[in-house]
């Protein structure tokens, strides 16, 4: 093991005074650490196999109530991406908005969540939102830990990947915000891997929640690797010039489909493309 490994295990020693010797003991103490590992059972009647993490953001419980209007429009969003009316299924989806404060990481959650809990797939989620990580958060769980330690320090993934509460969903935490987000995102380390998770299991769809576009150069880099975009756009806030601009630099093709977030009536089928478009009723959520 190389230096830079065995530094980066010292770090996580302190709390019983035992210095991890190997990755072993480093894993095992950064599961210790996962807030999720304690699950509870579904208390919304009606979700087969469904786990509710007792850490877990008030909003995602709410939209995982199947008493919830919002809970089948985050179904009927996985629908197309999952079974394509035409063309290949996208393995590789980035999650972004074009400005700060739209919903892209809330959407990314909850879009992990519905495909996690459709039979045939599996999901895992990437916080590549170096600036500003929201995922951990979200779910409760440990994230001191994540995609910065791997791409800067080579820890492998299976140390940094972190349970969520429910089956069949997982999520590599942002870790420790580094200082230079754009050169670690764009580096070949980043597209190896993008290839390697795209690869590794044939059942697994995963979701990179990136930074707004107007703030980092590197979600148009992302954008570009990827299979698709989806891209989540918050009514009052979201200008169209930005979508466009936007759009035509990542290429049309890319686009899977709009959400629009944050619709200050009672709608949930807001059509805005011509692929896909909801309209979510969570301006109360977002300041």
């Amino acid at each position: 093991m190389g230096k830079m490994s065995k530094a980066f295990e010292k770090s996580y020693s302190k709390q019983k005074g035992a210095e991890p010797t190997d990755q072993e003991s480093f894993l095992r103490r950064n599961r210790e650490q996962d807030l999720s590992s304690k699950t509870l059972p579904a208390k919304f009647i009606g979700v087969k196999g469904f786990f509710e993490n007792e850490k877990w953001d008030v909003r995602l419980k709410m939209s995982t109530d199947p008493h919830s209007p919002w809970f089948e429009s985050f179904r009927r969003l996985r629908t197309p991406i999952l079974y394509p009316t035409s063309g290949n299924k996208p393995k590789t989806i980035l999650v972004t908005s074009v400005a700060p404060h739209e919903g892209k990481g809330f959407i990314c959650a909850n879009l992990g969540i519905a495909i996690a809990q459709d039979m045939e797939h599996h999901a895992l989620m990437l916080d590549c939102d170096f600036r500003n990580p929201s995922l951990a958060q979200l779910f409760g769980v440990h994230g001191e830990t994540g995609l910065v330690d791997h791409l800067k320090n080579n820890i492998d993934l299976s140390m940094l990947i972190r349970k969520t509460g429910q089956a069949k969903l997982s999520l590599l935490p942002c870790g420790k915000p580094p200082r230079n987000p754009s050169e670690i995102l764009s580096s070949n380390r980043m597209k190896t891997l993008i290839k390697e998770v795209s690869e590794r299991y044939e059942d697994r769809i995963i979701l990179f929640d990136s930074p707004p576009n107007i703030v980092a150069s590197e979600t148009g880099i992302l954008a570009k690797a990827l299979d698709g975009v989806i891209l989540v756009v918050r009514h009052g806030i979201t200008k169209k010039e930005l979508v466009k601009k936007f759009v035509d630099s990542i290429g049309p093709e890319k686009l899977l489909g709009l959400v629009y977030n944050g619709y200050p009536q009672n709608t949930f089928e807001s059509f805005i493309d011509k692929k896909m478009g909801y309209g979510y009723d969570y301006s109360s959520y977002y300041k």
